[in-house]
């Protein structure tokens, strides 16, 4: 348990965690603070919300599941690529999965988003491209799925939802956070997607 803690998924999975719950709980202001505001970043203002709003959850189920995910898909896929190649998929997606959001919603003063769901969703997939018949169970349908069946479905849902703007989750960063995830793999390791294909 000693060597999680130290690697790159236990650091991000207790950081946030621990920025999550005193944002929620000790210092509310901190949320507003950090929520990724595309309004705001066009106007050079919180910009560092690209990278904080993954680091503060809007509620405790919120934060929960994607530490699960983390929790589970995090120690195989390190393991896999290597701390700094994970740890800069994560970055990466951290930042890229709020892009397209950045511009759809630049004109829209009252959007906010917050949560590392897009980061969340690049390391899932990437652990999908190595792992694709590993049994995943839904949290609301528990009967075994193989990964790259969840991901295709995923992928579907996330692009369909994100075409409702009236939707208070940010569904596009789950989608553009999955693409990176895969996109990362075939670019640091094409042998993994040519395995997998």
């Amino acid at each position: 348990m000693n060597g999680f803690f130290s690697s790159a998924t236990g650091v991000l999975l207790v950081a946030t965690t621990a920025f999550s719950l005193v944002a929620l709980y000790a210092a509310p202001g901190l949320l507003a603070r950090c929520a990724f505001r595309p309004w705001l970043v066009w106007r050079g203002r919180q910009l560092g919300s690209l990278v904080l709003g993954g680091f503060v959850h809007g509620n405790l189920l919120h934060l929960a599941v994607n530490m699960w995910c983390l929790w589970m898909f995090g120690p195989p896929l390190e393991r896999q690529i290597g701390t700094p190649a994970f740890a800069l998929l994560y970055g990466l997606a951290l930042v890229g999965s709020h892009l397209p959001t950045l511009f759809k919603e630049r004109q829209n003063p009252d959007y906010a988003s917050v949560g590392a769901s897009g980061a969340i969703s690049a390391v899932v997939f990437a652990f999908i491209v190595y792992y694709p018949q590993a049994e995943l169970f839904l949290l609301f349908l528990p009967i075994p799925i193989q990964a790259w069946i969840f991901g295709l479905l995923y992928l579907a849902y996330s692009y369909y939802a994100g075409r409702d703007r009236s939707r208070r989750i940010n569904h596009d960063a789950h989608f553009w956070g999955a693409v990176i995830g895969l996109a990362f793999v075939a670019v640091a390791d094409p042998g993994a997607w040519a395995r997998l294909l």
